[in-house]
């Protein structure tokens, strides 16, 4: 009898091993599931002029968040066994990798300070946080809380937080995130891989003041340039 109960108590203790990895796996998948768009659109209100955009940059104050730069779609995190198991997730392309040095290489040229940088912990975000800003802090924050389905307006508390809290000027806070956490908090449309979102805190909400996708960089350059 007693080996009995011992060997259905080891049965279900290799059952609940096995249970827990794909748990922790389907809480992490669920950040492909597209969150509900709360009531409001992140369309800036109106578009600001390269001249404009590069002169409030510079100044400081917003939040650029930035979606991972071009991804392998081929690929995806189904196998992966956490943020730094890199082999097993969608990775970034050579594509995407020259995009985010050259948003990099516009930032410098155009002299935006940024004094802190976000990432979620998944190597895409890291890879884009690191060629665009040279600099990257692991933080779930910025990726969602997994604890709550996506369907769950808590999930991004701690993004909308960030987005809300003002920033001194001088300087800008860097995110590299995923789409669905930016449109979890401020609406669609949906940010394109390596597009870039100006955000103004403004204490208990924000605006959403730009977009700038990975290929206008250039002609914001030149313009800034006076070309």
């Amino acid at each position: 009898m007693k080996a009995s109960i011992i060997l259905r108590a080891l049965i279900a203790l290799a059952f609940l091993a096995l249970l827990s990895p794909v748990d922790a796996q389907q809480r992490s998948d669920s950040l492909a599931v597209v969150p509900p768009a709360p009531a409001r659109s992140s369309e800036p209100r109106e578009a600001l002029s390269p001249t404009a955009l590069v002169a409030d940059l510079r100044k400081g104050g917003y939040v650029l968040y930035f979606r991972h730069a071009a991804t392998d779609l081929s690929q995806n995190d189904s196998k992966s066994l956490g943020p730094t198991d890199c082999a097993n997730q969608r990775n970034l392309t050579a594509k995407g990798r020259e995009d985010a040095r050259a948003i990099g290489r516009a930032f410098h040229d155009l002299g935006i300070p940024v004094s802190k940088v976000l990432a979620s912990p998944m190597c895409r975000t890291e890879e884009t946080a690191r060629l665009i800003f040279d600099q990257s802090e692991p933080s779930t924050a910025v990726r969602g809380n997994v604890e709550f389905p996506s369907s769950d307006p808590r999930r991004f508390d701690q993004l909308k937080t960030i987005f809300v809290s003002p920033m001194p000027l001088g300087s800008n806070l860097g995110i590299a995130s995923h789409g669905n956490p930016f449109h979890g908090v401020a609406g669609p449309p949906y940010l394109e891989e390596g597009e870039m979102a100006v955000i103004k805190p403004l204490g208990t909400d924000f605006d959403v003041v730009a977009r700038v996708r990975p290929g206008a960089w250039p002609s914001i350059v030149s313009a800034a340039r006076g070309k």
